[in-house]
């Protein structure tokens, strides 16, 4: 089956772009269901590296990155093809909500989707059905809730019968993560949900190289997280043969989480912060302190043992059980000495 993208990369001349809407299905009113798409042909037989982001409709920064990031990319000299849908979940995203407000299904859970279901399966499918005969390189690219404040990181899921997740992990490490977290699909999970139904785990077991990039949080334009993910996003491009370059240097090591955790708040009131994301605490070192509307200390929240903070609350507001903070509790430093990018 010769797909959107793949028919239209067949149609242009080298170096040229272009620019389309998947149609993934209508509403009542007639209107399409589109996903936009961007697309940059490279003058030679390279790897194509797919940038996809906003499966999560809350994710607005994801978008941001993934538009600059192909604006960014076109103007450099391509050997293979550079590929960006930019919002992966339309629906969701003009409400301003992580699912569909269709159906309330998490996209990001659907892959490789169903063409004879409910809505979101079927965007999934027809996602899939356009970057499975494509990509060489996909990279997913989401952003943390809009109440919180987080650093960089990766995410990537590898399969029970295993990968080399070294050499994955030297990819990731171009994008300049504070931590990149594995996630176990072989068991129950750290996080609730269908997470084997990830489009990026999805595209690794079709022999693809894939994983998450966190670009910071929604809710604002956070430059700094914006251009280290897009400055990451072209050294890849650089370092798998897409565009043009020098050899691209592998840094010498990784941090790598291997469990994390949500953090909740037992009271409610409001949350002040005492890190910032990033940052390493100790056991029982205070995350942040809560206050009731009578400015009284109702709790200082802890971890019983060392933590990772990757993102923390920002909006001040909480009800006992909130989240107030995400972080890993099991992490260590990967070397990839001998690992060339």
């Amino acid at each position: 089956m010769t797909t959107v993208v793949a028919g239209q990369l067949s149609r242009m001349r080298p170096g040229e772009v272009g620019r389309g809407l998947l149609e993934a299905g209508t509403l009542a009113s007639g209107n399409v269901i589109g996903v936009p798409y961007l697309v940059a042909r490279g003058r030679g037989d390279g790897p194509c590296l797919w940038v996809n982001a906003a499966v999560h409709g809350d994710e607005s920064q994801a978008a941001i990155t993934a538009a600059e990031f192909f604006h960014r990319a076109r103007r450099e000299t391509l050997f293979g093809h550079v590929v960006v849908t930019p919002v992966a979940n339309p629906s969701a995203f003009d409400q301003r909500r992580k699912h569909s407000p269709y159906d309330g299904v998490d996209l990001d859970q659907s892959f490789p989707g169903r063409r004879d279901f409910l809505g979101t399966q079927q965007l999934a499918a027809r996602l899939f059905d356009e970057i499975e005969p494509v990509a060489d390189v996909v990279v997913n690219v989401h952003t943390m809730g809009p109440f919180l404040e987080a650093v960089n990181y990766a995410v990537y899921k590898l399969p029970p019968e295993g990968q080399d997740e070294k050499a994955l992990l030297a990819r990731i490490a171009l994008l300049d993560p504070r931590v990149a977290c594995r996630m176990d699909v072989s068991g129950a999970g750290e996080l609730p949900g269908h997470i084997e139904g990830a489009l990026d785990y999805q595209l690794t077991l079709r022999g693809k190289q894939a994983f998450m990039l966190e670009a910071g949080a929604s809710g604002s334009v956070d430059r700094t997280a914006i251009d280290r993910a897009t400055a990451g996003l072209l050294r890849l491009g650089q370092a798998v043969g897409t565009i043009d370059g020098p050899p691209v240097e592998t840094p010498a090591s990784i941090c790598r989480a291997t469990r994390r955790t949500h953090v909740t708040s037992t009271e409610g009131g409001f949350f002040h912060a005492a890190v910032r994301p990033g940052t390493t605490l100790a056991a029982g070192e205070p995350l942040g302190t809560i206050y009731n509307v009578f400015g009284d200390v109702v709790e200082i929240v802890t971890m019983s043992g060392p933590c990772l903070v990757i993102g923390v609350r920002q909006d001040p507001a909480v009800h006992s059980g909130d989240r107030v903070g995400f972080v890993a509790t099991e992490w260590d430093e990967v070397s990839l000495a001998g690992d060339a990018a």
